[in-house]
């Protein structure tokens, strides 16, 4: 009985190794999920928001940003993998992805304490404007790959 449990316990371990060896090796996404802001606003609807309210859409605005330019080069929107382009989906290759994604993290952590401190002390009306340039910036981007 002793020797069943534990033949059945070693291939389930060896079974859930597998599994987990191969969902490492899948080719990820180079833009993340999170790029995709959920609707864009109108400089009447950005008005009638409190302070508050215009803070959080200004660091999501990029956040967004911040995730997707340095890919618009091979896409610009999420589901493009190191596979679909062609470039080699070995160790190395996703080492360099993980490390980019690492940095983008940190620095997106390290950028929104800063904000949170800070931009409360700006102007309403600046705030507003900064919004609207960065979600147009966002939408041309969303049209980049109509020009290829």
């Amino acid at each position: 009985m002793k020797t069943k449990l534990f033949f059945l316990s070693f291939c389930f371990m060896l079974v859930s190794g597998i599994g987990v060896a191969q969902k490492k090796n899948q080719p990820k996404s180079i833009i993340s999920d999170g790029v995709a802001i959920k609707k864009y606003h109108s400089k009447a609807e950005l008005d009638r928001m409190a302070k508050g309210e215009l803070l959080v859409l200004y660091v999501e605005r990029i956040e967004s940003l911040v995730k997707l330019l340095p890919y618009i080069a091979f896409a610009t929107k999420p589901g493009v993998t190191m596979s679909t382009l062609g470039i080699p989906n070995d160790s190395d290759n996703r080492k360099a992805l993980d490390d980019q994604f690492d940095a983008t993290k940190e620095y997106l952590e390290s950028n929104a304490e800063f904000q949170k401190r800070i931009l409360p002390y700006s102007d309403t009306n600046d705030l507003v404007s900064a919004i609207i340039f960065y979600e147009e910036t966002l939408k041309s981007l969303h049209q980049y790959s109509e020009f290829h």
